[in-house]
């Protein structure tokens, strides 16, 4: 295992800005006001050649409102996993009594405390520093993590603490510190899973029912999710990625420009995902913007899997127009599964993972060529195309989704195409995982 090193805080003392610094990236949402990060966000991070992963909290303020109680039980959970905590203060506003309280609970806590005065910008905020003595958490360390001063600085202490430094840094390889890489090797090829979908629609309870214990914060209030979480778990079928992102709303309806990146990162989420669920809440019905979430999941050509939660709340007529909305609108998405489940409960959320091994196994299924000759040729036999226009020969080119190639005497028709992706669906047992077809003709 990495060393882990925490950064905590109040909020807007610039927590997420040092994250996204150490982990080379804007891998945090970064706004100039309090109350943007919620979640704790784990990346990898190296310094020197030294590796050690680096989590971003949300401010602690315990005694507030419920989310922000939800929060802090988030960074008090993340501190007592750490091998080393970054107690991040503002050098441009001096101690508080947030600091205060936040020093006071690092103490009786026993962690290894690192006292870092952020924004420290010039000679005389460094000098500020000394102020922060006073929360007895020893000698304050000075950095900027906008413009990057000390920053170096701060990592070789960090490396130190840890105890990384005794380590033989690596020979004949210039380390390039500009870009610290978080991608995991050892994660190439797990299956990622994004969770997406309305706001409030209880993507965050289903992600931490599936995990198993309080990962993302949950709350009532729409918004919650700010940035797309990460977090792997090990099922039965083996290892997944689970994706926690923030809810997606009409950009037209988006005045908020900390949600508008939670937007972007959403959508992101779900191009680099191996399958998508999408979360809809039963007691509102399908939505015009559950429609657009599911078109743009079914163009990534990312496999969907539709969850309707909050099933337990409907009696039975309410079932039975919601059964017939999804037929109704959301007819695009074919034989897509669809799961009737209680997030908050948990009843129905265990019949998830083997209808996720099944999509995953079809997204990554490659046919030999042979048995995709003898589908189109038993296809055509059955009903030839008009005009004479023939597929003289087919091969998958490409899996995640599933491509296949056409080579044609000429052009075929759009329903003819859509004649021969369903055999091939049929044939090969795909079932909801989007196909691609590419048509080439043969040169005359």
């Amino acid at each position: 295992m990495k060393p882990h090193v925490v950064i905590v805080g109040r909020p807007n003392v610039g927590k997420s800005t040092l994250f996204n610094r150490f982990v080379g990236g804007q891998v945090a949402i970064v706004e100039d006001r309090p109350g943007i990060t919620r979640d704790r966000n784990t990346h990898d991070a190296s310094w020197l050649g030294r590796e050690f992963c680096v989590t971003d909290t949300g401010g602690w303020m315990p005694g507030g409102s419920d989310l922000e109680e939800k929060v802090s039980r988030q960074v008090e959970q993340a501190v007592k996993e750490a091998n080393l905590v970054l107690f991040i203060v503002d050098a441009s506003v001096g101690a508080t009594d947030d600091d205060e309280r936040i020093g006071m609970w690092l103490r009786k806590s026993g962690a290894t405390v690192l006292v870092v005065a952020n924004k420290s910008d010039n000679e005389r905020r460094e000098n500020d520093r000394w102020n922060f003595l006073s929360l007895g958490l020893g000698e304050p360390w000075p950095v900027s993590a906008l413009h990057g001063r000390r920053s170096g600085d701060l990592l070789d202490v960090i490396i130190s603490e840890l105890g990384l430094d005794t380590q033989e840094a690596p020979e004949l390889e210039e380390v390039d510190n500009s870009h610290l890489e978080p991608s995991d090797p050892a994660l190439k090829g797990v299956p990622r899973v994004a969770i997406v979908g309305r706001p409030n629609v209880g993507k965050s309870t289903l992600f931490n029912k599936i995990v198993g214990e309080e990962r993302s914060v949950v709350h009532d209030m729409s918004g919650t999710t700010r940035d797309a979480i990460d977090t792997l778990i090990e099922t039965v079928d083996g290892k997944l990625i689970l994706v926690d992102t923030a809810g997606m709303r009409r950009r037209s309806k988006i005045d908020d420009s900390a949600e508008y990146y939670s937007l972007v990162r959403a959508l992101r989420a779900v191009d680099e995902s191996d399958i998508a669920l999408l979360v809809i809440d039963s007691t509102e019905g399908v939505t015009s913007q559950d429609q657009r979430l599911a078109e743009r999941i079914d163009a990534a050509g990312c496999p969907l899997i539709v969850i309707l939660n909050k099933w337990e709340i409907l009696d039975t007529e309410r079932r039975e127009q919601v059964t017939a909305e999804m037929a109704r609108k959301l007819y695009f998405i074919g034989d897509a599964p669809i799961l009737r489940v209680s997030a908050l409960t948990g009843k129905g959320v265990h019949r998830l993972l083997p209808v996720l091994k099944d999509s995953i196994e079809q997204y990554h299924r490659r046919v030999p060529t042979r048995d995709v000759n003898r589908v189109m040729s038993d296809a055509q036999q059955k009903h030839p195309a008009a005009g004479g226009a023939r597929v003289l020969y087919a091969l998958q080119g490409a899996s995640d989704p599933p491509t296949f190639t056409l080579f044609v005497n000429r052009e075929l028709p759009g329903s003819y195409l859509r004649y021969l992706e369903r055999s091939i669906r049929e044939a090969f047992k795909f079932g909801s995982t989007p196909i691609k077809l590419r048509v080439r003709r043969r040169a005359e």
